[in-house]
């Protein structure tokens, strides 16, 4: 279990999953073996460098601890894992290069600005880019992980099945749609997350929405009726488009899911709360998501 959550593996597995959801939803396709593949690694060797690079401490945060016992091992899984993710992006750029040659400008800018934007968030262990890191802007944090999070898992599936299979990036309402709930839902996960390390980010001064208005205020100021909107402006979307009853009403459970959660942390959780049934909310987003559009 600590293999799974503490070492990013389940981040991984949440990341293909929403992937082949959006597939499913713009595409009505999904990608191959490799790109889901390249894009579970990804998470995983993303996440992992937040851990493998901060200083040795005698810091009381059971992941942390875990890091530290295992350090030698995972630093070795990381290196094998970042050859395999190299060599698999290798191989995709030569089978696929004179796709991804003529691709739009405007397509490179929104390829590109995920990565960049993702790099500079983890600035914070990297002593090249540490002037420009914004995981210290506490209020941003959240939104730029749900940005990054939203690009990996909309955007780029379909900008590889373009490629691979020599069509037009579709431009699209509801691609636009799902990117935005993407963000916004993961955005809502990690607001939710931030509580967890409410005295750690107090002290060191960092102004997380838990920080600034308190536990109560976040909860009920701020997570219930933005997913409430959220919530609002599927049904609405649904309902003009005509979605059946089933599709609505399975793409409604996340929301739903994210209002008890987000009610339950009120009283104090265990760091396998956040990591299980938090990020696991992505979990079932994407197995909603992926069974309404196969089915509905």
């Amino acid at each position: 279990m600590r293999f799974i959550f503490f070492g990013n593996v389940f981040y991984g597995v949440c990341a293909v999953a929403l992937s082949v959801e959006a597939g499913l939803q713009l595409l009505g396709d999904v990608n191959d073996w490799l790109y889901y593949v390249l894009t579970f690694l990804a998470a995983v060797l993303y996440y992992n460098v937040a851990y493998i690079t901060e200083k040795p401490s005698l810091s009381l945060h059971p992941r942390s601890r875990w890091y530290a016992q295992h350090l030698k091992s995972i630093k070795a899984a990381h290196f094998w894992l970042t050859v395999v993710f190299i060599a698999g992006l290798l191989f995709l750029l030569w089978k696929y290069w004179e796709g991804i040659l003529v691709m739009p400008f405007y397509l490179w800018l929104v390829v590109l600005v995920f990565p960049v934007v993702a790099s500079f968030y983890y600035g914070i262990n990297h002593r090249a880019v540490k002037r420009y890191n914004l995981r210290d802007i506490g209020w941003l944090k959240p939104f730029i992980i749900g940005f990054s999070w939203a690009g990996l898992v909309t955007v780029f599936p379909v900008v590889y099945y373009c490629i691979t299979h020599d069509v037009v990036f579709p431009l699209s309402v509801f691609g636009v749609l799902l990117f935005v709930k993407n963000c916004m839902f993961i955005s809502l996960l990690c607001i939710l997350f931030d509580i967890k390390d409410y005295a750690t980010d107090y002290n060191q001064r960092l102004k997380t929405f838990v920080v600034n208005f308190g536990l109560r205020k976040t909860i009920f100021y701020i997570i219930i009726p933005l997913t409430i909107v959220g919530l609002g402006s599927f049904l609405t979307y649904g309902f003009t488009q005509g979605f059946s009853r089933e599709k609505i009403l399975l793409n409604t459970v996340p929301f739903v899911l994210l209002l008890l959660v987000a009610r339950s942390l009120q009283r104090r959780k265990s760091i396998f709360y956040y990591l299980v049934i938090i990020d696991g909310l992505m979990l079932v987003k994407a197995l909603c998501g992926s069974i309404a559009a196969l089915y509905f």
